[in-house]
């Protein structure tokens, strides 16, 4: 999970969403593998900097979209369903697609000039 001493948070935005938002993409880029175990209320709270009950309700809401698990006393688990963490995943990358689509128009991009710029970002990181 990401190693977030006191995590900066958006005041325009409940932190719970936030803390929620972080663990989901730790989850969806593979750095919490399905099926591994998640850390206590206790110890998520303390890392991030935030009130246990708000870690609490993050993780909740991650249990009821099914992306983590309790076991009674055995403490979360990510879920070990890839078709799911999969079909987020890809939700996740559509909307980063469409952020960046939108905002090379209104920057007056054609589509094509678009997808012909593409090449050349991946060369620049090379």
């Amino acid at each position: 999970m990401a190693n977030t001493a006191e995590a900066q948070f958006n005041e325009s935005m409940p932190i719970y969403l936030q803390l929620m938002a972080t663990i989901k993409h730790d989850i969806i880029s593979g750095s919490l593998e399905p099926g591994a175990k998640i850390d206590s209320v206790r110890d998520l709270a303390v890392r991030f900097g935030v009130n246990p009950n708000t870690m609490q309700k993050a993780l909740s809401e991650l249990e009821r979209e099914e992306l983590l698990h309790a076991e009674r006393t055995a403490g979360r688990f990510v879920t070990t369903n890839k078709l799911l963490i999969e079909s987020i995943r890809y939700k996740e990358a559509k909307s980063i697609t469409e952020g960046f689509i939108k905002q090379m128009k209104s920057l007056g991009y054609s589509e094509e000039e678009i997808i012909d710029f593409l090449p050349y970002t991946f060369k620049e990181e090379e």
